[in-house]
């Protein structure tokens, strides 16, 4: 008879620890860990799932060989997720479609910024995911980086090599294309 008790997860110390060492199954419980959320994270930046896979894989490779790195300050998986991030910004960079519109900022815009999408919680990581590879690449990384993963215009511009103003108005027109598109298929109004 086969036994249906759990094997209890490694703690996030536990797999550093083992990581660190090199030791195998560590590694193997580090990939099966991290691999499903840092696709999604992949996912958000690159429309192509073979490309996602692609920085996924290069991103946690990247963590595991730099793992003496991490200094123990916040959690691994946050640490592990700036590393994939970074993945992708390189390989968006190395295709050149990373294009950036500039516009004005003005009240109107002002106001779209202060705004939050809350129809997000309706709909399904699917369809997010299919509504948000309908944005231009320079739209979808800078909201990805601010909406998603909490970075400060300061930090995408810097990362982006962009202007702070750059930063802002890609975001502003990602949430006004976010809307065009939530309304033109009927997910609001």
């Amino acid at each position: 008879m086969f036994s249906t008790t759990k094997k209890p997860q490694l703690t996030e110390q536990e797999l550093f620890d083992g990581c660190l060492s090199g030791n195998k199954t560590a590694q193997k419980a580090f990939f099966d860990r991290f691999s499903p959320k840092m696709f999604g994270v992949c996912k958000r930046y690159v429309k192509q799932r073979e490309d996602a896979e692609d920085m996924m894989i290069e991103g946690l490779y990247k963590a595991l060989a730099n793992i003496a790195k991490f200094k123990q300050e916040g959690s691994f998986e946050g640490w592990v997720r700036r590393i994939v991030v970074n993945e992708c910004l390189m390989f968006l960079r190395k295709q050149s479609s990373f294009n950036m519109v500039v516009v004005e900022m003005n009240e109107q815009h002002n106001a779209i910024l202060d705004d939050e999408i809350t129809i997000a919680e309706q709909l399904a990581g699917q369809d997010i995911l299919a509504i948000m590879d309908k944005l231009p690449t320079g739209y979808r990384t800078v909201f990805n980086l601010y909406v998603i993963e909490g970075y400060k215009h300061r930090e995408i511009a810097d990362l982006l090599n962009i202007s702070i103003n750059t930063s802002k108005s890609q975001l502003i027109l990602a949430k006004e294309r976010l809307k065009q598109i939530l309304v033109k298929e009927n997910i609001i109004k």
